[in-house]
Parts: structure tokens; sequence; C-alpha cells
């Protein structure tokens, strides 16, 4: 009998998959310190962001079942 492969924890945590296959993620540098961020800049983080395709083969690895 096969083994299962495992999960990578930290990028289950991290990553996740849209209907169509690419990678969704939050955006860094919204936790703290954001009086000196303008606006803007905190309106574009709350945005999800997206992996480049180039990446999302190496994501795929750490996420089997993803």
């Amino acid at each position: 009998m096969a083994s299962k492969m495992k999960t990578r924890k930290s990028a289950k945590k991290r990553y996740s998959f849209t209907v169509n296959g690419k990678v969704k993620y939050k955006k860094q540098n919204l936790r703290h310190i954001l009086t000196k961020k303008s606006s803007k800049r905190k309106r574009n983080l709350r945005k999800l962001g997206n992996i480049s395709c180039f990446e999302v083969k190496r994501i795929k690895t750490l996420l089997p079942y993803g």
C-alpha cells in the first residue's frame, strides 16, 4: 500500500487555491506600524494577492491535495 503524501502545514496556512487553479494569499505589512502608511497603500494591502504562474508549480508540490 502506498503511503500518503504529506501537506506542508506552513504552506496550507498561507496559500489557498481558486476554482480556476490560481493561488491566492494574504499580503504582508498590515499588522502594525500603520500610521506611516498611506490609506491607499493600506487599502491595496487588504486585497488578496495572486501568485505568479512560475511559482504555482512549486506551491502545488507543497500542497498535494490542495
